[in-house]
């Protein structure tokens, strides 16, 4: 599909286009009324089925990443695990829809509104009745009261890491009842409905002793379908029980186990049948899978051993001769050895086939990251013709094809697509184009054939600055190590193993060990030695037309080539994401960019390189949220550079913004019209594009092994989990199929 949505006047020569803020002009100014969010590309995949198909009891053991060092999750070390149990224990007056709208959570709130707007915002909640608190209190103005006092930001001692929203209220206090709290703002504020989800009770909040010590261990007291029973570190497992205050639906499932197991043996543990639920890599969907079907002659243990080999086998077994014991003795062991192996992988198999693999797309998506602050990139020409040489349709369908998930480019920075904010304005930018991209690039400076001064020692080329870590590659993508280049695997797509940010503590996954081997033992493919430095055709009789899609001759600028620094992870799980690194490479190389890919650990790929700035290219990822004028603002902001000569850039690692981005914001942010809000971030998001600072590419693969009689729990998809509904099937019931299914 095409991506270019600004007419004949889009596609004049780029060095007329300089700057974000007057290309996004024409596009702005063109914005319809229409709704452009659309549906979610993918639906959830739960296994639907009514509460009255569900048996009553019945443990659920679910795998997690961690057990969390926290469990507030207003704390900085809160991970993905942390807001998994608050969901589950404590009030939230919003939760999710399948469309990832907030939408009010009925058994906590009878309604919430904007009951005035002049002088000030006043916001009035009116709690459902039987609200309580598990120690018997009701829940109440003081609890939000507390809430609020805690995150304002007004008193360092509470140590948060972030208040947004919170730092706008003026007061808190009750309404005509108990059951009522009004809200008043000093500053008006689009996202309210984001505040107290979840809300703790006033013994967590009340003090900083308590907001920082208090709900780190524990939870004492709660406020869901669930309690939390026990927190047993040792064993890696949290255990949440019912609650028996639970005013609303009654849990049909007598517990939940979180259990934390690492994403690289996850599948082990669903073959020994330890676990009910867990999220997967394509490796382990594809075992699942397999495990359904027949068993071919070439799967499993013994798998390499041919009908030839075979025979030679048995032939040294009958050999009577005494030079032969020796080596009969060896392989009738190896056989006896291949006869264990071969009965414990049919009986993983055997378990394997009581799970199913649930799929849909993570409210996620994965970015092409370049970091402006200095080097080539500081010139946004540059920045453009980079993002003019990806073809996203491309990189998308490597990772999400495989898995039979729709391979949309994501066209949005700030929602994915079935959300409010959502709209497709990768027209700001323009799609893939070879010669705009060198157009670009000749307007910035760099030509073809310039010449290269001999670096200095320790000097390297534009925009490869910073140390090397582990691994390192050479332009055009080829290994020094002697593989080869990532983006000539073949991969089953899937997790590509990026990191969330607000999920740090998330494990990356593994999968594709087969495509590193299978890289190696072709490690002496002429195509390695290829002369990349060459000009495509140099070899050919003049006037011969290079081949098409040919990489381009290495451009140059004031003695230095363009090179740009491409920083990758090197843990498992990141197989994918180096394979849309090496197609991104490939992109480059047509129009005259080299890329030096440097591979890092993954405990300092984010900490040690996207967070100080240490690369040039990153692939990472963002997750979606519901409220983008308040949490993608800080993403986007524009760096402000600090009395000491450093740069606060919060959470915009790319350093590139604009004023007009942060204004925008800023007025979406004020605005209680929804509509204009949602123009308002639509506007913003052209001029991000524009800015060429950050690439989406694609919404990320959300894979889940379930238990086949295991119902309303799998890919949720956008949608906040509904605990309550989640349990086993009765004998003889069957779900509903899931949409995704149908």
């Amino acid at each position: 599909m095409s991506h270019d949505r600004l007419g004949p006047r889009a596609v004049m020569r780029s060095v007329t286009l300089l700057t974000a803020g007057a290309l996004a002009v024409p596009l702005l100014s063109g914005c319809s009324s229409e709704d452009r969010a659309g549906r979610p590309l993918a639906a959830q995949d739960i296994a639907p089925a009514a509460r009255a198909q569900i048996a009553d009891g019945g443990t659920l053991r679910w795998a997690v990443d961690a057990v969390p060092a926290t469990f507030n999750t207003f704390q900085a070390d809160a991970d993905a695990t942390t807001t998994r149990v608050a969901q589950a224990v404590l009030p939230s007056m919003y939760r999710l829809d399948a469309t990832g709208r907030p939408r009010r959570h009925p058994d906590f709130l009878e309604s919430a509104e904007v009951v005035d707007t002049e002088p000030k915002q006043v916001v009035l909640y009116r709690l459902d009745q039987q609200a309580v608190w598990s120690d018997g209190r009701e829940i109440g103005a003081a609890d939000f009261a507390a809430q609020w006092r805690a995150l304002s930001g007004r008193d360092s001692a509470y140590w948060t890491a972030r208040n947004a929203g919170y730092d706008r209220i003026e007061k808190i206090e009750r309404g005509a009842n108990d059951l009522e709290v009004r809200v008043t703002f000093a500053r008006r504020y689009a996202d309210w409905r984001s505040l107290f989800s979840p809300l703790y009770p006033k013994d967590v909040m009340g003090t900083p002793d308590a907001f920082n010590d208090g709900a780190r261990r524990k939870l004492k007291v709660t406020a869901g379908p669930f309690s939390v029973k026990q927190v047993d570190r040792e064993n890696d497992r949290i255990r949440l029980t019912r609650n028996p205050r639970w005013w609303g639906r009654p849990a049909k499932l007598t517990e939940i186990v979180l259990t934390a197991v690492p994403r690289d043996e996850r599948a082990d543990r669903l073959a020994d049948g330890d676990l009910d639920l867990a999220e997967i890599d394509p490796a382990a969907a594809h075992g699942i899978d397999s495990a359904a079907g027949a068993a071919g002659p070439l799967s499993g243990p013994g798998a390499g051993r041919t009908a030839a080999k075979a025979l030679r086998s048995w032939a040294v077994v009958d050999d009577s001769t005494t030079d032969a014991e020796d080596a009969a003795d060896e392989e009738t062991h190896a056989r006896g050895e291949l006869r264990e192996a071969v009965a414990a992988w049919e009986r993983q198999r055997k378990e394997l086939r009581g799970y199913e693999v649930r799929k849909s797309l993570e409210p996620a998506y994965t970015q092409l990251a370049l970091n402006g602050a200095d080097g080539p990139l500081a010139d946004e020409r540059v920045r453009r013709a980079v993002a003019r040489a990806l073809d996203r349709e491309e990189l998308a369908k490597v990772v999400l094809k495989p898995l039979g998930l729709p391979s949309e480019p994501v066209g949005s920075h700030l929602a994915l697509s079935g959300q409010e904010a959502y709209a497709d304005n990768s027209g700001a930018l323009g799609g893939q184009d070879t010669e705009e991209a060198q157009a670009l690039l000749a307007d910035a400076g760099w030509v073809v054939g310039g010449p290269v001064d001999k670096p200095e020692k320790g000097e390297k080329a534009a925009g490869a600055e910073g140390e090397d870590s582990e691994g390192k590659e050479s332009e055009g993508g080829k290994s020094e190590e002697g593989g080869k280049s990532d983006g000539d695997d073949k991969s089953e797509g899937g997790d590509d193993g990026t990191y969330i940010v607000g999920q740090d503590g998330k494990a990356p996954t593994e999968h594709g060990r087969d495509h590193e081997d299978h890289g190696r033992q072709l490690a002496q493919d002429g195509r390695q030695y290829l002369n990349r430095q060459g000009a495509p055709g140099a070899y050919a009789p003049k006037g011969t037309a290079a081949p098409a899609g040919a990489a381009r001759e290495a451009l140059a600028k004031d003695g230095k080539a363009l090179t740009l620094r491409f920083v990758l992870p090197t843990g498992p799980g990141s197989e994918s994401l180096r394979l849309v690194a090496g197609r991104i490479t490939r992109m480059l190389e047509k129009v005259g960019i080299r890329t030096e890919t440097t591979k890092v650990s993954d405990e300092s790929y984010f900490k040690d390189h996207i967070a100080s700035g240490e690369f040039d290219l990153a692939l990472y990822s963002w997750p979606a949220s519901a409220f983008p004028a308040t949490d993608a603002r800080p993403i986007y902001a524009k760096p402000v550079p600090g009395a000491d000569g450093s740069l606060s850039v919060e959470q915009n690692y790319t350093r590139v913004g604009t004023d007009q981005v942060d204004q925008l914001f800023d007025q979406a942010l004020s605005t209680l019209d929804e509509k204009e809000g949602r123009s308002l971030l639509r506007k913003a998001d052209a001029r991000i594009w524009a800015a060429a600072g950050s690439i989406p590419l694609y919404q990320r693969p959300q894979l889940t092994a379930v238990r086949k009689n295991v119902v309303n729990a799998g890919a949720f998809g956008f949608q906040t989990p509904v605990y309550e509904d989640m349990g086993f099937l009765e004998k003889g019931a069957k779900a509903s199929a899931s949409p995704a299914r149908k």
